[in-house]
């Protein structure tokens, strides 16, 4: 079975991929899938990685960042900064793991060539 006929095996009330990922074609839409559907096995954890995932997607896009190859550590980076003023520790140390998880899924799966949010530190928990 092709990559194209497995992404259109996605339901029709499957929630959207976020514009970087779609925009990257069918090969990176269906890698980005199954982070979620076979990397990720617990349900709550999915569904939380899912809106970290979005969240940090969206957060580029409004940066005119708009494909995953222009991701960039300063871009992560900036973003847990941001987060650091909005959430508590926990949650945006949670954002940070679904970042670094996603990029080196997407690394090993040859989709980018390198994972920008590993070299960004955590944040501190005071």
């Amino acid at each position: 079975m092709s990559e194209t006929a497995l992404v259109s095996m996605r339901p029709a009330s499957s929630p959207v991929l976020p514009a970087p990922i779609a925009g990257a074609g069918d090969r990176t839409a269906l890698r980005f899938l199954e982070f979620f559907t076979v990397n990720i096995r617990n349900r709550n954890t999915r569904a939380a990685y899912g809106r970290a995932a979005a969240a940090f997607l969206r957060w580029c896009e409004g940066r005119g960042i708009g494909e995953l190859g222009r991701v960039q550590p300063v871009h992560v980076a900036a973003y847990i900064e941001l987060l650091q003023g909005e959430r508590p520790a926990p949650t945006v140390r949670q954002h940070l793991a679904c970042i670094r998880m996603l990029f080196d899924w997407l690394v090993t799966g040859q989709v980018i060539p390198s994972n920008p949010a590993h070299s960004v530190r955590e944040p501190l928990i005071r």
